[in-house]
């Protein structure tokens, strides 16, 4: 083999220059620019312009809870309607633990260029992010916020033989003086500071609160009898109302739901501001460009009006917000957690 040829040269060796006649010097410069220049001359796109008009590949939506749950099935639909919308498929990836911090951590470290994004919801945005001594993520400056896709109001629910309405189960909570269980699906979460924020609303009762591992062992307990009352979403208890397994004596939300138009609220009931939701936001990381955020937004406004979605929603539960902006959907969220954080401030409760 001539020594000339490159491929005699010891491993790391550079031939400073090639002094055969006709011969120019291949430097470092040359060599990177050769690509380029072969893909103009063969008509390929350039490494430079291989990125199109986003979305040009799949996007992440994570979930920060397990497959099957509320958030992870109106992700799913959700999900499939923004694929199509946008002509590229939105992949949903569960990331469950720790109230959606873990989901909600990994969205924040993620490159933001709108290929990550992520449904927040008030357990990881309002709840775990004030409660946690180092969260990991700051709710509001971790995030871009995109739009917040509906809301899902709390209720209490009620064994059929324990209550016919709110003042009658409230009345028996003052009588008892801490004693009655009142089950929520575990300490810590959204139904627990919903149950705390009742009593305080109702005149500072007193009640045994029982934290499960989930909505679905809670709820199951109550319709058993082994738990008067529990704390849940209109999305986990709406059908065993239906059935008459439950009883739901209030929902904590302004107006009646239109899934269940004979569920009254708390507050027609007497109990002045009892407003207590989960919501699902969909999120990007902080520093999205801004053409980015706009097209996911307007992309998302297409989905939330198609009367299709909508009657989804509904029948899991979730009111719509086809209003939704990202200026609207980020100050929600802030507000959502101040009126959150001195109700868990006060219960003493932090997770280190």
């Amino acid at each position: 083999m001539d020594a000339g040829d490159p491929r005699a040269w010891p491993a790391g060796r550079v031939s400073r220059r090639d002094k055969r006649p006709g011969c120019k010097m291949m430097n470092r410069r040359n060599m990177l620019g050769l690509p380029l220049a072969i893909g103009a001359a063969v008509g390929l796109p350039a490494p430079a312009r291989a990125q199109g008009v986003y979305p040009d590949r799949p996007i992440r939506l994570l979930i920060g809870f397990a497959a099957g749950g509320p958030t992870d099935i109106v992700g799913r639909r959700f999900a499939d309607r923004l694929g199509a919308v946008l002509g590229q498929p939105v992949v949903v990836e569960n990331r469950s633990g720790a109230s959606g911090a873990i989901a909600s951590v990994e969205v924040a470290r993620a490159r933001p260029d709108g290929y990550t994004l992520m449904l927040a919801t008030s357990s990881s945005h309002a709840i775990y992010a004030t409660l946690a001594v180092r969260p990991g993520f700051d709710p509001v400056a971790d995030y871009a916020a995109v739009a917040l896709i509906g809301v899902v109001p709390m209720v209490l629910g009620a064994h059929p033989a324990f209550a016919a309405d709110l003042p009658e189960a409230l009345g028996k909570i003052r009588a008892s003086r801490g004693e009655i269980a009142l089950a929520t699906s575990g300490n810590g979460g959204i139904a627990h500071f919903a149950a705390e924020l009742l009593l305080h609303q109702a005149g500072g009762l007193r009640a045994n609160l029982v934290h499960y591992r989930g909505g679905g062992p809670a709820v199951q307990d109550a319709i058993a009898g082994h738990v008067p009352l529990v704390v849940e979403t209109f999305a986990t208890t709406l059908e065993h109302h239906r059935a008459g397994r439950l009883r739901i004596l209030a929902a904590f939300a302004e107006r009646r739901s239109a899934a269940a138009p004979d569920v009254p609220t708390a507050i027609e009931q007497g109990v002045p501001d009892m407003l207590a939701n989960t919501y699902n936001a969909l999120l990007a990381p902080a520093g999205t460009p801004a053409p980015v955020i706009a097209k996911l937004a307007e992309a998302t406004a297409k989905v939330a009006a198609e009367p299709e979605f909508q009657a989804f929603l509904r029948s899991v539960s979730v009111e719509p917000t086809p209003d939704s902006t990202p200026a609207r959907t980020a100050e929600f969220i802030r507000s959502e957690r101040a009126k959150w954080e001195p109700i868990i401030r006060a219960t003493g409760l932090r997770i280190e």
